[in-house]
């Protein structure tokens, strides 16, 4: 671990246990990998999106703050939460922009289109969420993966270190969430692993 990675995790604790001048100081720290991230999913985006990036980065920054009674166990957890905020920000945005804009009446996609969010693919970024809603129901773990890598872009190595496993294991769930993803989303009959 680093010596930030360290840094971020000691103050985290501290501010958990309520020193707020803890936060003060972790503010600065986190903030440019928060905007990495959000930067990360909208650089994704149809320029003409109507969620900017900085709108992204503060709604996530204010509802991760605002969670006082969590107890942050190191910087991994704190930036896969982070992930979690983005991914629920995201897929409001996108409910409301399909229920204002296209109506109800969500499409099948192939998983590897959803990567672009522009505001015509609102409905698609829905029927992933969906998607990953039945993957997380029926395995937890894959959903949790799913949710890092794909949502978060942490790497494998983070994504082990955030659910206390093995990268090879994070890698073999990996693969296999993202076909039965794909499976699911484009009615395709792919192969999966058998636990699903």
């Amino acid at each position: 671990m680093t010596a930030i990675q360290q840094e971020i995790t000691q103050l985290l604790l501290k501010w958990s246990k309520g020193d707020a001048d803890a936060l003060e100081r972790l503010i600065p720290i986190v903030y440019p990998e928060l905007r990495r991230m959000a930067r990360r999913y909208m650089g994704r985006e149809n320029s003409q999106h109507t969620l900017q990036t900085s709108a992204l980065i503060n709604e996530a920054y204010l509802k991760l703050i605002d969670q006082q009674a969590v107890e942050w166990q190191d910087r991994a957890h704190f930036f896969a939460a982070a992930a979690q905020v983005m991914r629920r920000i995201l897929i409001d945005h996108a409910r409301r922009y399909r229920y204002e804009k296209r109506g109800a009446g969500a499409r099948r996609i192939a998983i590897d289109d959803v990567a672009i969010i522009a505001d015509e693919r609102a409905s698609e970024f829905v029927a992933l969420d969906a998607a990953l809603v039945a993957l997380t129901n029926l395995d937890a773990r894959k959903g949790r993966i799913v949710e890092l890598r794909f949502f978060g872009g942490l790497t494998v190595e983070e994504t082990a270190e955030v659910l206390k496993l093995s990268p090879i294991t994070i890698k073999r769930e990996w693969r296999t969430a993202r076909a039965w993803l794909y499976r699911e989303i484009s009615g395709e009959n792919v192969t999966v692993d058998s636990k699903l």
